[in-house]
């Protein structure tokens, strides 16, 4: 069996980084993990071929080779989703879908033409996939049944399929799950509360992949929370600290974690020493009542901006997730969010307006409500709400936009990263400094330097900072020049969220105009 399988577009969005990609030429921030899992899990006599869009297109001879066009994706992913099942249907093949995108909503997929629903998660889908072409099936919906996986039994994914100058960081991933009952969350919906993690060992032999394969990039890993088995997790980290030293830590790692981990010292600890240097947690609103209302009650049992500042302190940059729209929530959101930023110094902060994701226990909620608008969400930070809000849509949007706007302008966004690297720990292994004396990295550092050091207003600000970091910090001089050419995206970026918020709003039905303004009164 010949199969193509295609990762979609993404459209601009606040993680596609295209201006801070550009200085080290790079095509994406990540590559299709799931995919080249995929990949793995089905039989090794395939044929495999794999296109990310995001990268290059697909052309006319891989078209013509394929038996079986394979396509996953994200919400954020639909629109080019649909149109490359439609344009395989167009040429005659057979597709089977999969990933959150379809798994939450199949029916669209199978509208688009999609032959094959493979839900879920694939070592327990896929197989039944494998099965039905072997009978001749010409369609399938496969889905779980009972437990979920264990990951323990899913083989190292398929890294050699990968064009492995295209990426700026790989996807690797530890476990799936969440423990937590946040009400807007779908990860728990997806893969269940309670978290699944792989052995040390098959994590390890991943590592050892990717550098038989002489992958050199950071790491990313993609768990929806970390931490979210902790013994398990630190059964990884002790091993894979001796793994690291031996190997003279050849990667940098960043990943996602709850903000519990502030409580836990040890775990910090062994993730800086295992040279961890960036955490994504998500905070989503200083305003406690609103996390109560969502269920998020693991960040109100401790102050967040103490938490935040420890996990800083123990040597990891914090980048953290908010969120404006709550039921109930006051006025001034926004401007409660830009200030608990600025005093806790998070460089990237992601801001949203609240989406409620399909199934979800919000999503269910509004449903009974009668308040839900459209029946899918989206995670861009370009669209506005798809439910009936508490209060009026046109103040959360205004908030937001001005929100966005004062996050990511320059001379604020420097002085936080600033800030933020003054305060950091610095690292406990010597994984520092060689990548900058590569050809591409001294190139971005000098486009770097002309626009932020000549060409910007912030440009004496720039160099008095690049100064005291060099003088005071300089183990984590590479870090923060990475973390100062991001504002490079972020600067176009908020002028794109303020002009497709804006023209939402002017657009709204009148009929959605009036419901909104019923509910929010």
């Amino acid at each position: 069996m010949r199969v193509l399988l295609i990762y979609p577009i993404f459209p601009q969005s606040f993680w596609s980084f295209e201006k801070a990609l550009a200085l080290v030429n790079r095509k994406a921030l990540l590559p299709p993990l799931g995919l080249i899992t995929v990949a793995a899990i089905l039989p090794q006599s395939w044929e495999f071929k794999l296109v990310d869009r995001n990268v290059r297109d697909i052309t006319e001879a891989e078209w013509n080779w394929a038996e079986l066009v394979m396509i996953s994706a994200m919400i954020v992913q639909k629109d080019d989703f649909l149109a490359q099942i439609r344009e395989a249907k167009r040429r005659g093949k057979k597709v089977a879908v999969g990933g959150p995108y379809p798994t939450s909503t199949p029916q669209e997929a199978e509208i688009a033409g999609a032959d094959y629903l493979v839900l879920d998660e694939g070592e327990i889908t896929l197989p039944l996939l494998v099965e039905a072409l072997e009978r001749g099936d010409s369609k399938g919906v496969f889905r779980i049944e009972g437990d979920k996986p264990d990951v323990t039994t899913s083989p190292t994914p398929r890294f050699d399929l990968l064009d492995k100058n295209a990426y700026d960081m790989i996807s690797l991933q530890f476990s799936r799950g969440c423990p937590f009952q946040c009400e807007f969350c779908d990860i728990i919906v997806l893969y269940g509360r309670k978290p699944r993690t792989k052995t040390p060992a098959q994590f390890i032999a991943e590592l050892d992949r990717l550098r038989e394969l002489g992958f050199k990039q950071g790491i990313f890993l993609v768990d929806d929370n970390f931490i979210g088995n902790k013994r398990n997790v630190k059964l990884l980290l002790r091993e894979l600290k001796v793994w690291m030293k031996e190997n003279n830590y050849p990667f940098r790692i960043s990943t996602e974690a709850s903000i519990d981990l502030a409580q836990d010292q040890e775990l910090m600890d062994l993730m800086v020493e295992c040279n961890f240097r960036a955490v994504f947690l998500g905070i989503e609103t200083p305003d406690e009542d609103s996390l109560n209302l969502t269920k998020k009650y693991q960040n109100t049992r401790d102050s967040l901006s103490e938490s935040v500042e420890k996990i800083i302190r123990s040597g990891l940059r914090v980048m953290a997730g908010f969120i404006i729209g709550f039921d109930g929530e006051k006025p001034g959101a926004g401007d409660r969010i830009v200030r608990f930023v600025e005093k806790t110094t998070i460089p990237i902060a992601m801001f949203s307006m609240l989406q409620a994701l399909p199934n979800t226990a919000l999503w269910h909620r509004l449903e009974k409500e009668g308040r839900l608008i459209t029946q899918t969400g989206n995670v861009n930070q370009t669209t506005l709400m798809n439910f009936i809000p508490t209060r009026p849509i046109e103040d959360i949007a205004h908030e937001y936009v001005n929100g966005f706007w004062e996050l990511y302008d320059p001379q604020r966004y420097l002085d936080r990263t600033y800030r933020h690297f003054m305060m950091i720990g610095e690292p406990k292994t010597n994984s520092i400094g060689g990548k900058l004396m590569d050809w591409t990295t001294m190139r971005a550092l000098f486009i770097l330097c002309w626009y932020q050091g000549v060409v910007r207003k912030t440009r004496w600000t720039f160099w008095r900072y690049l100064w005291n970091i060099l003088r005071h910090k300089p183990r984590v001089l590479d870090h923060y020049l990475v973390v100062c050419a991001q504002v490079e995206h972020f600067y176009e970026y908020r002028a794109i969220v303020k002009e497709k918020i804006e023209h939402q709003l002017q657009a709204l039905p009148v009929e959605t105009q009036r419901q909104l303004t019923t509910i929010a009164q």
